[in-house]
């Protein structure tokens, strides 16, 4: 039954998404790379579905014998590479096909809607497969192959009538390289399997042959494009080894290069198109601090120095308070890189405190949603929130806001920066807005791993090396923290914040840990999936924001990695059936944990 109804969803979602294609795309005489494209999809389409009947098929034989086990592993593994070279053309022009085949195995809720995406694909099965007894899962694991494998039949039937420009087909690669370079290559969608270097392959080698039918001029820029494709390819293919693969050497060397030949490529031919992604094109690279740009998030409000220095101001004025004695330094300290030294600030009364750590308001800017639940999705929210709660500043809007009229610089200054209002301008609405623009001018990407990633390679040491490349492979930080922000911003559209039940405890003490009690994202949306669910932070500038986690249970940066390798709190023994992260030690070393730490502090700005 449930195999049934899935087919029968995934057969209407082929027939909305050919229908989208016939009546969304129009003709263009743009189209020199179509022909090729399709012809080379279906040559990969037939691949990929012969890759799921043998998948089909080691399922089948699965049991107890290590042999089995091996050859259904090595099925996926063949089965995902196969379904790389078809992955950044599914995505792009039939995202709705393409959901079931890859998508993370945990239980995702499309907000604001609320609907629920079930687990299915290859994420699924992996995490089945290295399950300690993964033949008492032959059932699931055979419906999860035998839906792969009646899916992946089917789409040839995609290609009935489809037609793209050569600004669609470029821009479509143009992600994919966005992927590679910030989910692939950290194992992102195959943690166990550890084939995120091989499958970074697979998806250049797709790249290449998108792009051949474009790349016939023989000008400098597009012969040199061709030629760091296949330079990028070969050094895959020759360091496939995930945990010891030098991804700063592949970034810096290869990929990101690539990244802006690419991007050369296309401005020079002039098809430019963004119909996707979050990402500002015109950066030089995903690592640029313009490559996602402040505009696309709720909230965001064209600022110049003098709105900016007007929120500054306000950030210190305390008749923003109920009493007049508390502002918002007052647990944002500036000289802490804007965050609060304590576990939980101290609240209004000044003898409690308040539920959760203050984090750290750089980069705070650069996020769908505020509040560690996320239950804002701006920063003026947030700030108009912050001043009224009677745990924090206790403040009456109103009486907020005749404060702040009564001083006349202020009115000068508002007058001045907001001259659409027609009477008072001094609104708590201006105000959350002044204060907002300095938040947002808070980002300045001036840290020892932004001067090495733009060319200065005397910016890091080789401890911080080490650790960048354990963080973004074996240690799985890399893909939870997204580059280039190492926050939850999922690439590669950049468009949605990612939430996570890590387990952690509400004490430091991972011999006999303490469950902690705090809902999170639950308390706002009280959905199961959401239970002690938290927004992703950035870690840049974390050496200096301790105490961490939305507790402020850890003091220090090694026991956060030391928390995380040994698998969060289900790790470490507390009974948590919804944590997103695994439960499996991460087997880090010491000194591979030291480098992790080091690499972070290399992600310390100059404020």
């Amino acid at each position: 039954m449930y195999r049934n109804k899935l087919k029968l969803i995934l057969q209407f979602l082929l027939f909305l998404t050919c229908l989208s294609v016939v009546l969304g795309l129009k003709k263009s005489t743009d189209s020199t790379g179509l022909i090729p494209l399709v012809e080379e999809v279906k040559v990969n389409f037939k691949l990929f579905a012969q890759s799921t009947n043998d998948l089909q098929k080691a399922v089948a034989a699965l049991n107890e014998n290590h042999q089995s086990i091996n050859e259904a592993k090595n099925a996926l593994k063949n089965s995902r590479l196969a379904y790389k070279r078809v992955a950044f053309f599914l995505d792009y022009f039939f995202q709705s096909s393409s959901l079931i085949y890859n998508k993370p195995a945990k239980t995702e809720v499309e907000e604001p809607y609320m609907e629920y995406q079930e687990p299915s694909g290859f994420q699924v099965m992996e995490a089945l497969l290295f399950d300690p007894q993964p033949w008492v899962h032959q059932k699931e694991l055979a419906a999860q192959a035998e839906l792969l494998a009646s899916s992946s039949s089917d789409l040839p039937a995609l290609l009935y009538s489809f037609t793209a420009t050569d600004q669609q087909i470029l821009e479509s690669v143009r992600l994919e390289l966005i992927r590679v370079v910030t989910l692939s290559i950290t194992g992102y969608d195959a943690p166990e399997l550890k084939s995120g270097i091989v499958e970074a392959e697979q998806s250049i080698r797709a790249i290449q042959k998108a792009l051949l039918p474009l790349l016939q001029q023989s000008d400098q820029a597009t012969v040199l494009l061709r030629q760091n494709l296949d330079a990028t390819a070969v050094y895959l293919d020759r360091h496939p080894d995930f945990d010891s693969f030098d991804r700063m050497k592949f970034l810096t060397t290869y990929v990101l290069p690539l990244q802006e030949q690419l991007s050369n490529f296309i401005r020079f031919s002039k098809a430019e198109l963004n119909t996707q992604s979050a990402l500002n094109y015109e950066a030089k690279n995903i690592f640029s601090p313009d490559a996602i740009p402040l505009s696309v998030f709720p909230g965001a409000i064209k600022t110049d120095s003098k709105i900016v220095a007007l929120g500054k101001k306000l950030f210190l004025e305390k008749a923003l308070s109920g009493n007049l004695k508390r502002n918002c330094a007052s647990c944002h300290h500036p000289e802490k890189y804007f965050s609060e030294p304590l576990k939980t600030s101290l609240a209004f009364d000044g003898e409690s405190s308040v539920v959760r750590n203050a984090p750290t308001l750089v980069y705070a800017g650069f996020q769908y949603s505020q509040f560690w639940d996320g239950r804002v999705k701006s920063l003026q929210e947030q700030i108009k929130t912050v001043i009224a709660n009677p745990q924090e500043m206790n403040g009456s809007h109103q009486v907020i806001s005749e404060r702040i009229s009564s001083s006349g610089i202020y009115q000068r200054d508002f007058k001045e920066l907001f001259p659409a209002a027609k009477e008072n301008p001094v609104t708590i609405d201006a105000i959350a807005s002044a204060l907002a623009a300095y938040v947002q001018s808070l980002a300045p990407r001036n840290s020892a791993f932004d001067k090495y990633i733009n060319g200065d390679r005397r910016a890091m040491n080789a401890q911080q090396l080490k650790g960048f490349n354990l963080f973004m492979g074996k240690g799985q930080c890399g893909s939870c923290h997204f580059a280039p922000l190492f926050n939850g911003l999922i690439p590669p559209y950049y468009k949605l914040t990612e939430y996570e039940v890590l387990g952690t405890p509400e004490n430091a003490d991972f011999k006999h840990p303490k469950k902690d009690q705090d809902r999170g994202r639950y308390s706002f949306f009280p959905i199961s999936y959401y239970q002690a669910a938290f927004k992703t932070p950035t870690i840049r500038n974390v050496e200096k924001t301790a105490p961490y986690m939305h507790n402020g249970a850890f003091q220090d940066l090694y026991q956060v990695v030391d928390f995380y390798n040994k698998g969060g709190g289900a790790g470490l023994g507390l009974d948590l059936p919804g944590q997103t992260l695994s439960a499996k030690p991460l087997n880090l070393t010491e000194i591979e944990m030291q480098n992790i730490v080091s690499f972070m502090k290399s992600l310390t700005d100059n404020l």
